[in-house]
């Protein structure tokens, strides 16, 4: 047996490798991940080596992993047919910490395709070792940055991914060390795709340093072609010799690795990654499949995005719109971005830095070759990749929503009812709130059981009218019986209905639309539209009141100030009804919505007092004049007033005491039928 020396770290110490091993990482199973990835990249190395016509030992090998486990030996194993290293590529790789095999490799590649000026000396491409690569390590820190230029978008597939650098994981060479986090201790046996040296053994327990020897003899009859690691895994990570974890921890991980990964026997990634397909050779059977994989939604999905692009940074994405509503207010929200990958290999779930709130409800991956990441890939070392991808995503989305609106007008209600609620957030997106405004829907005076866009509020808008009015109600039927919204309906003014919390935000948020201003109803000047003439069918103005009446009505309005006292800041004729007796206005300038939200954020249910606008040619208002006429201190009188000031705040939305309101109208219920019944005789 040939003699097995002992070596130490190469300039590293017991303190480094305890802190990548226990520090950097947090979640233990990360490190299958890693070996996986490794194992992986030897395999993409081979092929790479193969299609370029060399020769390699046992060529007729399959491409693949294998991961087995021994419960009684405590150990667990993943082998791999890829390129494997030879006895000093094992002492160099696995030898020194943060050393990457594949960075090597990828620049003994670059180098020859230069002409071979930065190449090592005696260094052959396609001979670097496939064990200590990262699972989606860094890509040249400052490529992102230095490109620039126009979005490119082209089918997606293999071909946009960058070749074999595209298709190599690992760039920074950690995480192997991380095995050390479940494992006592660690054996690589590895056989060299090139050349005619045997297997070799390395070995080591992560502290005290590694031992490398030829196998020879009968220790190495049995290895072929590639690289097995051995992980004598510790007893408090006995998980990882079960089954059921290993294979849950992989199809989280590692299930889209572009390899077969086989678990005892039983290949476990059999679903391909179809955003690395050309889009030409995927089938919407394919998508809705794959869609329901991703999120165990029953239904397939409204619509599909499958994008490919290669500057200014480089991704490859599938992003599904649901065709179920979801709840990203309550129960979900929490549980909404997009799943981020780096070459196949699982970063984050829901990462939520992908789309803006706006879009949560899109479900999908991300693949990206440029993204750097800290040497644990647990976080992000910084966001300018993401921010980037993020913003052409988003670019995407609106091109897709705009072309969907344009020639899809079936499908496009359909996803705005279901999403709609949480697209209106975009008001907050400042670059792109007014492509997000165009695409808006509402509900409208003149569009019964639909919703209209603001382009076509403003194409049926009167002459003259610089003006996008709206109202806040919680159904249609309540925002039609406002009695804010009567001169408008008699002008045939187009009024928006505005059904969701959001949508006066959304508004106010925009500011304005082209050449419009957004206004409420609440805030309208009578007089304004006065020069719009009545839509025929209009009912008839009510008769004005006599000289006489409006001295009785003056009374009437004096006895009322009296009766409501403060309740009320003022009390005036309204300029604004037309078929009600009367209703609420603020004096801040406030919609009664905005105001009720106000007041809930502030925690508090004491709503102001506001003006009471009273419509004298009313006939409820003609009989209490007579009333109060004849007896100004009838306790009628003060019922009747008590009573329309509760049924306005019903409408404005701000009444707090409805018993006493059901209480008088009990009270005016019976004085009612008493007299009916006496002037009827019955």
């Amino acid at each position: 047996m040939p003699k097995i020396e002992k070596r130490k770290f190469r300039a590293e110490t017991q303190k480094v490798l305890n802190i990548l091993t226990h520090s950097l990482y947090t979640n233990r199973e990360i490190f299958l991940r890693e070996l996986l990835s490794n194992a992986a990249d030897a395999l993409e190395k081979l092929r790479f080596t193969q299609s370029g016509g060399g020769e390699v030992r046992e060529a007729g090998l399959p491409l693949e992993i294998r991961v087995s486990f021994d419960k009684i030996a405590g150990v667990l194993q993943i082998s791999d047919t890829g390129m494997g290293m030879s006895e000093s590529e094992l002492v160099d790789n696995l030898g020194t910490i943060a050393r990457s095999g594949s960075e090597r490799f990828l620049a003994d590649i670059r180098a020859e395709a230069a002409g071979g000026e930065d190449a090592a000396p005696g260094k052959e491409a396609g001979t670097e070792e496939a064990g200590t690569e990262e699972a989606a390590g860094e890509a040249d820190p400052g490529r992102a940055a230095a490109e620039a230029g126009p979005e490119q978008e082209g089918d997606a597939g293999e071909g946009a991914s960058g070749g074999i650098g595209g298709q190599i994981i690992g760039h920074f060479g950690i995480g192997f060390y991380s095995v050390f986090m479940v494992a006592d201790s660690v054996e690589v046996v590895s056989l060299p795709a090139r050349g005619d040296a045997g297997p070799c053994l390395w070995t080591s327990d992560g502290v005290s340093g590694f031992s490398v020897r030829r196998l020879e003899g009968e220790e190495a009859a049995g290895y072929r072609r590639g690289t097995t690691v051995r992980a004598k895994i510790k007893k408090d990570a006995s998980e990882f010799l079960e089954k059921y974890h290993l294979e849950s921890v992989i199809r989280k991980h590692s299930n889209f690795l572009p390899f077969p990964i086989f678990l005892e026997d039983e290949r476990l990634n059999s679903t391909p990654a179809l955003w690395r397909e050309p889009r030409s050779g995927v089938s919407r059977e394919q998508y809705d499949e794959f869609y329901k994989y991703l999120t165990y939604d029953e239904k397939p999905p409204l619509d599909v995005l499958h994008i490919s692009v290669d500057a200014p940074v480089q991704f490859n994405a599938l992003v599904f719109i649901p065709d179920s509503e979801q709840d990203y207010f309550a129960m979900q929200q929490e549980r909404w971005g997009l799943d981020l990958y780096a070459r196949r290999v699982l970063i984050e779930r829901a990462n939520k830095d992908l789309v803006p709130n706006y879009l949560s409800f899109l479900k999908g991956v991300v693949d990206t070759e440029d993204l750097p990441l800290n040497i644990s890939r647990e976080s992000l070392q910084e966001n300018l990749v993401l921010r980037k991808i993020s913003r052409t995503l988003v670019k995407h989305v609106f091109n897709h929503l705009e072309k969907m609106a344009e020639t899809e007008s079936g499908r496009y209600e359909s996803f705005w009812k279901l999403h709609g609620k949480y697209f209106k957030f975009a008001f907050n997106d400042y670059v792109n709130k007014d492509r997000a405004a165009a695409l808006m829907r509402f509900s409208s005076s003149a569009a019964e059981g639909g919703c209209i866009g603001l382009d076509c509020y403003i194409g049926r808008a009167k002459p003259g009218q610089k003006e996008i009015w709206h109202v806040s109600a919680s159904t249609p039927e309540a925002a039609r019986v406002n009695p804010h919204l009567e001169r408008f309906l008699r002008k045939g003014v187009e009024v928006l209905y505005l059904l969701e919390p959001v949508d006066e935000f959304a508004l106010e948020g925009l500011g304005k639309y082209k050449d419009f201003s957004f206004k409420s109803v609440e805030h309208a000047d009578g007089a304004a539209l006065d020069a719009f003439p009545d839509v025929e069918g209009a009912a008839p103005a009510p008769v004005a009141l006599s000289e006489e009446e409006k001295a009785v009505s003056d009374s009437l309005l004096a006895r009322m100030r009296t009766i409501l006292g403060d309740k009320v800041k003022e009390i005036r004729v309204s300029d604004r009804l037309a078929g009600s007796p009367a209703v609420l206005v603020s004096p801040e300038g406030f919609s009664s919505s905005m105001e009720k939200l106000v007041r809930a954020m502030q925690k508090t249910d004491e709503a102001p007092a506001k003006i009471l606008e009273v419509n004298p040619e009313h006939p409820v208002l003609r009989a209490m004049a007579r009333i109060c006429a004849k007896d100004p201190d009838s306790a009628l009188l003060a019922d009747l007033t008590l009573n329309l000031f509760d049924n306005v705040r019903l409408l404005d939305g701000s009444l707090d005491d409805p018993q006493l309101m059901a209480d008088r109208g009990l009270r005016l219920l019976d004085r009612a039928l008493s007299w009916y019944t006496d002037l009827s005789g019955i």
